[in-house]
């Protein structure tokens, strides 16, 4: 794998209790990542802005940052979840 190609990521959609192989390029924002996941899971347009996304148990504070940036291997796991618990009925 050259330093220019894409990596895949494995995302946790825990709305859609799916996970979501992406190729993402090593520029690409965890924000456009995060987004992807989402219409991929759910097969809607949810707003981004309402789900966080976190790596190794941590939150992700600036999703401006790139896949490269970040870090990520081949195969590296995320999870995207609302940011604001839901209520239990």
């Amino acid at each position: 794998m050259t330093a220019a190609s894409a990596v895949r990521v494995r995302v946790m959609v825990t709305d859609a209790w799916d996970h979501v192989a992406l190729d993402a390029p090593p520029d690409v924002t965890l924000a456009e990542v995060k987004r992807r996941a989402l219409a991929q899971a759910t097969g809607r347009s949810q707003d981004p802005a309402e789900y966080e996304i976190k790596y190794r148990g941590g939150l992700v504070l600036d999703e401006g940052v790139t896949v490269a940036g970040l870090g990520l291997a081949d195969g590296a796991p995320l999870i995207v979840l609302p940011r604001r618990r839901r209520p239990v009925r």
